[in-house]
């Protein structure tokens, strides 16, 4: 066991795909209605990473912790407060509108709800030939081949070219939005929980659509969910976010089978159906607001393992096994 401190974690000698550095972002103000008041929310603080080419990086955490804003952030759909961004070794951070928009199609994202992110008075083909041909320049017969195309790749048909949204069902929905985001032919996508709203019955077999692309295409993905299953079924490494701040990162076999940091191991034995061993732990009390965060270590109102140093040390992210980081500065528990 190492205890190498790291400000950003490096799992490959190779430049990654994408990489952010110290990024947070923050909503409100210092002033608010009332004076003095401090009315600013840190959703994300400070938080590095790294994508590889072809890799799936799994994110978890209780929801309001800052999963979906860090989709946002890296996309730049949301602009940062802090921090810096790199698309394959461009800098994003500053880059003008204008440039920004020759990168969107390299990067796309799937929504949580495939209804909401449709236009709904669109028909289905005129949508994905609409993004075929602002990204890809095709004549509109051709645009529309390339549309049936996509629907078979996603396991729909021509036929559904001409209907609208309306007609489908949530789980041929989201397949549309999935062929919608590979009209750009990108090279990254945020996956922002893109089961969780289908029956249970249906979200296998989305799953096993997203994987079967992913490694087809050879495509790099920021997977997002709250469902610890499917991201480990999904992920080649694991974060895990807790009010804006990284806990853990980890590959993810390394990451289920010893999970370092208390919040980690509450997760993943408060997920449906768990069974592991070990230290039973039960998370007491709710999150606290992010517009007044704990001192220290923000887990640490709710951390059975907490010490004193806890309030007054906040946590670095440090490697304590071959790349596998956590921020937590007790080195004594045996989870």
């Amino acid at each position: 066991m190492t205890n190498r401190m790291a400000e950003a974690p490096a799992p490959h000698a190779v430049q990654p795909l994408l990489s952010a550095t110290n990024l947070t972002k923050e909503f409100g103000s210092a002033g608010g209605f009332l004076r003095g008041q401090d009315q600013r929310v840190r959703a994300i603080d400070t938080v590095s990473l790294e994508i590889r080419h072809g890799e799936v990086l799994g994110v978890v955490g209780e929801s309001g912790c800052g999963k979906s804003t860090l989709g946002r952030l890296l996309l730049r759909l949301l602009e940062p407060t802090a921090g810096e961004i790199h698309f394959d070794g461009q800098d994003l951070s500053g880059m003008p509108p204008g440039e920004l928009r020759k990168f969107r199609r390299r990067m796309q994202m799937i929504f949580q709800d495939p209804y909401a992110s449709l236009n709904a008075r669109m028909t289905v083909g005129d949508a994905l030939m609409e993004s075929i041909r602002l990204h890809q320049g095709l004549s509109k017969s051709d645009a529309k081949g390339a549309a049936a195309e996509l629907l078979g790749q996603v396991g729909l048909t021509r036929e559904h070219l001409d209907r609208y949204p309306r007609a489908f069902s949530g789980g041929q929905r989201q397949r549309v939005a999935i062929a919608r985001a590979l009209a750009s032919q990108p090279r990254f996508i945020v996956a922002d929980e893109p089961v969780s709203s289908l029956d249970v019955s249906i979200q296998a077999e989305v799953i096993n659509l997203l994987q079967g692309l992913q490694r087809k295409l050879r495509l790099s993905l920021l997977f997002i969910s709250h469902d610890l299953s499917v991201v480990e079924i999904l992920s080649d490494r694991v974060m895990v976010l807790y009010l804006g701040r990284v806990m853990e990162i980890a590959p993810t076999e390394a990451l289920y089978a010893n999970p370092t940091h208390p919040y980690t191991l509450a997760l993943m034995q408060a997920a449906p159906g768990a069974s592991r061993a070990g230290t039973r732990l039960v998370l007491a009390g709710e999150i606290p607001s992010p517009r007044n965060p704990p001192s220290g270590c923000v887990f640490r109102t709710r951390c059975p393992f907490v010490i004193e140093r806890c309030a007054d040390e906040r946590p670095a992210l440090r490697e304590v096994n071959d790349g596998h980081f956590k921020a937590c500065i007790r080195d004594d528990l045996t989870l």
